[in-house]
C-alpha cells in the first residue's frame, strides 16, 4: 500500500486542495520504504483524486480538505485523515506507530474530530 503526504517546507501543506507537493511513501507492514516526491498541479477535485488512485495510494494524510475533493478521494477508496499538521517525518512515524490521532497533530483550531475514511457519491476510478 501506498501513503500520500502533502507537504510545504517539511511540513503537512494546510489545505491539500492547493498543495504542489506530495511525498509517496510506499508501506511495507509497518515500515517505510520507497519515498517518491510528486508534483501535484491537478485544480480540479477529481482530478486531483484521480491522481491519488493513479499513484496507488491507499492513504492520504493531509491538512485541510474541501468536502468535494474529500469526497472524491474516499469514493476511490482513499482513506482520509485530514485537519492533520506537523512535520512531515513526525507524522509518518506517528502513522507507522498508531499515533496519528494524537491531539499534537490536530490542526489548531479543530474541534478534535477528524474525518476518516468518507465513502460518498464522488468521481468515479480513472476520471480525468
Amino acid at each position: 500500500m501506498k501513503l500520500a503526504i502533502p507537504h510545504w517546507l517539511g511540513r503537512v501543506s494546510p489545505v491539500f486542495d492547493v498543495a504542489g507537493r506530495l511525498l509517496v511513501v510506499t508501506l511495507d507492514g509497518a515500515e517505510a520504504g520507497r519515498r517518491e516526491e510528486v508534483s501535484a498541479t491537478e485544480e480540479n477535485p477529481c482530478a486531483r483524486a484521480a491522481l491519488l488512485a493513479r499513484l496507488g495510494v491507499g492513504v492520504l494524510i493531509c491538512g485541510a480538505i474541501s468536502r468535494p475533493l474529500e469526497m472524491a478521494v474516499a469514493a476511490l477508496g482513499i482513506e482520509v485523515f485530514s485537519q492533520t499538521c506537523g512535520d512531515v517525518e513526525q507524522v509518518l512515524a506517528a502513522y507507522l506507530d498508531g499515533r496519528i490521532a494524537q491531539d499534537r497533530f490536530l490542526m489548531p483550531g479543530c474541534c478534535g474530530r477528524r474525518r476518516r475514511g468518507r465513502r460518498g457519491r464522488g468521481c468515479q476510478r480513472g476520471t480525468r
